[in-house]
Formats: structure tokens, sequence, C-alpha cells
């Protein structure tokens, strides 16, 4: 059953969008992060349901912030780019 499900993911489109929805997050977080660190940390510092333990290596930071804002933008422009369409099958 479970391979079954497996192979038809596979011809499935919905990998490669779900993967281009994570490249546009990536770029999207990154562009803020590049333009605004203090303020985008600031924002997701406290009472952020566990994401105070990713920002907190960039509080009172903003050239940390920026440089991994430009990985993320990186990391998102290259994953974006390696997704194909796939014709959907009938």
């Amino acid at each position: 059953m479970a391979t079954d499900a497996r192979r038809a993911l596979m011809g499935s489109p919905w990998p490669a969008r779900a993967a281009e929805m994570a490249a546009i997050f990536m770029v999207g977080d990154g562009l803020i992060g590049l333009a605004q660190p203090d303020r985008h940390v600031d924002l997701w510092k406290d009472a952020a349901l566990g994401a105070e333990r990713v920002v907190r290596p960039f509080v009172g930071h903003p050239a940390r912030r920026r440089i991994y804002a430009a990985a993320q933008i990186a990391a998102g422009l290259w994953l974006a780019s390696r997704q194909r369409p796939k014709p959907i099958r009938d």
C-alpha cells in the first residue's frame, strides 16, 4: 500500500511544487532578513512557538543575519532551479 502511494506521488507534480514553495519561502525570508535584519529578528525572538532558539544567534548581530540571509537566498534559488515540471499522467 505505501509503495503504491509512493509510486503515485513520484509521478505527481506535487513534490516539485512543494519544493518550489519552500524555495519561495527561503528567498522571501532571506530578502527580508537582508533588508531589515534587526526588525525581522525582533519579530521572532519572543513567544514564537520555538523559533526563539533559531533566531537567538542573530539577536544583536545584524551582519550575521545578513550573511545567513544571503545563504538562504542562494539555497532557495538553487532549490527552485532544480525543479522541473512533470507531465500529469491520466
